[in-house]
């Protein structure tokens, strides 16, 4: 049995919202080698083969776009705000009686 390593699966959910927040802010080639990585699971060296550059070539431009991801949301907090005000919501939606008002905030709970 497969058993992902909890640290990795982490970083990989944070680099996922970090990158829907902001990956528009990144080059497109940045946005593209970012995805293979993070979304598509690549390694190093299939990126690398993929796009004609070398594995370290890859590491950096990773690494770089990590730091201007953590950067961007250092600054701007709007992942925080994000997260926070959808704990929120789903605590209210919790003690909420009213299935109306459930719906409602289903419905805004589904579009963030």
């Amino acid at each position: 049995m497969f058993v992902y390593n909890k640290k990795v699966m982490e970083k990989k959910v944070e680099q996922g919202f970090l990158y829907d927040f902001y990956g528009p802010l990144l080059t497109e080639h940045q946005q593209k080698i970012y995805e293979m990585s993070v979304f598509d699971d690549l390694s190093l060296s299939e990126i690398a083969e993929q796009e004609g550059i070398s594995r370290q070539g890859v590491s950096d431009l990773l690494h770089r776009c990590d730091k201007a991801l953590a950067g961007y949301e250092e600054k701007l907090k709007l992942m925080e705000r994000f997260l926070r005000n959808r704990e929120r919501l789903e605590k209210l939606r919790g003690d909420v009686v009213d299935e109306k008002d459930k719906e409602l905030l289903d419905a805004v709970l589904e579009e963030l």
